[in-house]
């Protein structure tokens, strides 16, 4: 007697294969009965069996279906619906895409056209539907790198009709969006776009991808270049293309024109009336020090910064500079400094990062008080100190 092959009970593709298609095809009709979005998956596999076309259609159909809906969705529909999405979403970038990648271009585009009905219909405290849609994003725009002309019409319309929503999904798509599409797509739209703050927000997201930076740079408004933080930002791109004093000009322009100004104010609430710089400005004020060539300058602003701040980054950037043995000299004068700066946990936080702990001990043994209060890192502090420094741990657990 033959023996019968072992079939195992755990559930797989090998082992669901021993139940053959007809009993396989029953097991899907009773299971769809009760599951529409199932049944709605096994129609697009049939679809797609028959050919791009009806893959496409079906897929059409039920795009229209969610669009023309208008009811609510609980957040207890919520997680059904974004499923029902990214399966719709798979079929058409991995079934229809490779037969038809110009229609699967079109047929995406109207599948992110459902973005805006969903989010004032869809009941989502947690942003899981933007979220998938930015998720879906790298798709979209590959797509795009492949497409002809005539099939990225329908996204250029898209962006034209949505260019908030573009602009984040620009954002999403990361590297799949390349500067030979970015810069398609740019010359494809007009100068209508220009007009409103979202439509000049997405062409600054192609023209970045475009490595067009001139461009970019005519996207920022007068008020945005005041700010600090794009000063910072426009003068970071200039420095990376060489244009040294454009980018001295770009942060100097968040500086308020009163001559009572520093050249390099580095207040955080400065009496003259400028503006409040950021980390990310003064950051960029040092690099662009450097590219001019005054490099003891940009040496003493990042000391200025560390007394200011204690940062660690700043410190080893300071360090990094300076010749050798030199260096052991400025760390000393650092943990000095850090021993006696107002704030503790800044303090404590070098010290125990660097890593510093006989000078981190030190502090602990010299301001009990400081140390004792509680906070969320002292239990981890005192276990990396208890071994060689116990009654500076007992002091942080206190």
């Amino acid at each position: 007697m033959a023996r019968q092959p072992r079939i195992s009970t755990r559930l797989s593709a090998a082992s669901l294969v021993h139940l053959g298609a007809p009993r396989l095809a029953d097991l899907l009709i009773e299971a769809g009965a009760g599951n529409a979005n199932l049944r709605r998956r096994l129609r697009l596999e049939l679809a797609a069996e028959i050919g791009p076309e009806t893959l496409a259609l079906e897929i059409d159909k039920r795009i229209t279906a969610i669009s023309a809906a208008r009811t609510r969705v609980s957040w207890r529909k919520r997680g059904e619906l974004i499923d029902d999405l990214n399966a719709h979403r798979r079929m058409i970038v991995e079934r229809l895409a490779p037969e038809a990648p110009g229609e699967a271009l079109a047929v995406l585009v109207r599948w992110f056209d459902l973005y805006p009905g969903l989010a004032a219909r869809v009941k989502d405290t947690k942003g899981e539907l933007p979220a998938a849609f930015e998720a879906a994003a790298p798709e979209l725009f590959a797509l795009a790198e492949a497409a002809g002309d005539a099939a990225l019409r329908d996204l250029i319309e898209a962006l034209r009709r949505r260019p908030q929503d573009y602009s984040r999904w620009i954002a999403a798509a990361g590297e799949a969006l390349g500067p030979r599409t970015a810069r398609r797509l740019l010359d494809s739209l007009d100068a209508e776009t220009r007009k409103t703050p979202a439509g000049r927000n997405l062409l600054r997201r192609l023209a970045d991808r475009a490595d067009d930076l001139d461009l970019w740079l005519s996207l920022v408004t007068p008020e945005q270049a005041g700010s600090p933080d794009v000063a910072a930002d426009v003068a970071r791109r200039l420095l990376n293309a060489g244009r040294v004093a454009e980018a001295r000009a770009a942060l100097e322009a968040a500086l308020s024109p009163s001559p009572l100004n520093r050249r390099w104010t580095f207040g955080r609430n400065p009496s003259d009336g400028a503006p409040p710089l950021t980390p990310a400005w003064e950051a960029a004020s040092i690099d662009v020090l450097d590219a001019e060539g005054s490099r003891q300058e940009a040496q003493d602003l990042r000391w200025s910064l560390f007394e200011r701040d204690l940062s660690a980054t700043v410190l080893r950037d300071y360090l990094s500079r300076l010749p050798d043995f030199d260096d052991v000299e400025a760390l000393d004068r650092a943990f000095a400094h850090a021993a006696e700066h107002p704030d503790f946990d800044a303090a404590m936080h070098l010290l125990m990062d660097w890593p510093a702990h006989r000078e981190a001990a030190a502090l602990v043994l010299v301001r009990p008080r400081e140390a004792r209060r509680p906070r969320p890192m002292s239990a981890d502090w005192a276990a990396r100190l208890a071994q060689r420094y116990p009654e500076a741990a007992e002091i942080l657990t206190g």
